[in-house]
């Protein structure tokens, strides 16, 4: 038995190396290619994050409230998301909540519009599905930290890398849930709708996707609140946010700060939470 088992490790598989040529190649011949995309992202988003610091915290802070009371008619969750982010404002965690906020949305909208088109296409094909599925749980169980390296080695650090990998880590959400809508959709709807000539475009935008909307919008809150447990990962690779806070607080075992920062994450989660809700047309 045991010269059973030497004999496998000693001729073991390269696929290290094999990956390490891979991404040499990458490198090599397309670094024009990945520098320009980080280049585009990084000008995007601290161009966002910019104009947003360029209005006083407390006119931003009207502003989401504002929006909160209308999506939920809430008098309740306005004050509490008052109350949450003049505590932000008050530990000095502005600007980093802004760029938390900037880069959870921009991670949100890049994975709902790759993943609402391909839920749909995998919907509409089983094939495709049973092809996508096994890359989709392999995108959702392998540790964060083991795409990080590669992502590394293409993008370099920045923000742009932390865009990429919460995509990477949230996009199986929309996939998922808009696949399961549009296959979930009542079949006695479908033939009405074929009944009364619909071509399949205006069944899809018509019945297919007016059905299915809930489930939808259910990937589109999992989608920003799995972007938003990226935060501290993110940090790890050059992403400014609230996570860098915290590992700043890590590595110098600064226990205030990585209080103050862990409140302010939980404190950003549950008002995105609440406000999110009112698009599953859920009311609290």
């Amino acid at each position: 038995m045991e010269q059973i088992v030497k004999l496998i490790t000693d001729n073991k598989i390269p696929v290290g190396p094999i990956g390490k040529q891979f991404f040499s190649f990458l490198t090599t011949n397309f670094s024009v290619f990945f520098d320009s995309v980080a280049s585009f992202f990084t000008f995007l988003l601290e161009g966002l994050v910019s104009v947003l610091l360029w209005f006083p915290p407390l006119i931003l802070v009207a502003a989401i409230v504002a929006l909160a009371y209308y999506l939920q008619k809430s008098w309740k969750l306005a004050l509490g998301v008052l109350l949450g982010l003049l505590f932000i404002v008050n530990q000095g965690l502005w600007k980093q909540t802004i760029e938390t906020i900037v880069l959870v949305c921009a991670a949100a909208g890049t994975s709902m519009l790759i993943g609402v088109p391909l839920g749909i296409w995998a919907a509409h094909n089983p094939r495709i599905y049973k092809f996508m599925l096994p890359v989709l749980d392999l995108m959702q169980t392998m540790p964060t930290f083991v795409y990080l390296i590669p992502v590394l080695i293409l993008f370099g650090l920045g923000v742009a890398p932390g865009l990429i990998v919460t995509v990477i880590f949230a996009a199986p959400a929309p996939i998922r849930l808009t696949h399961l809508g549009i296959t979930s959709v009542p079949r006695p709807l479908i033939e009405a709708g074929e009944a009364f000539g619909a071509t399949k475009s205006q069944l899809l935008w018509k019945v297919e996707l007016p059905s299915a909307l809930p489930t939808i919008m259910a990937g589109l809150t999992q989608c920003i609140m799995l972007s938003l447990s990226m935060v501290v990962i993110a940090a790890l690779i050059g992403a400014n946010g609230l996570g860098s806070p915290v590992v700043r607080a890590l590595n110098s075992l600064n226990i205030p700060l990585g209080i103050e920062a862990g409140l302010a994450i939980v404190v950003l989660a549950i008002i995105i939470d609440r406000m999110c809700r009112v698009s599953n047309g859920v009311k609290s």
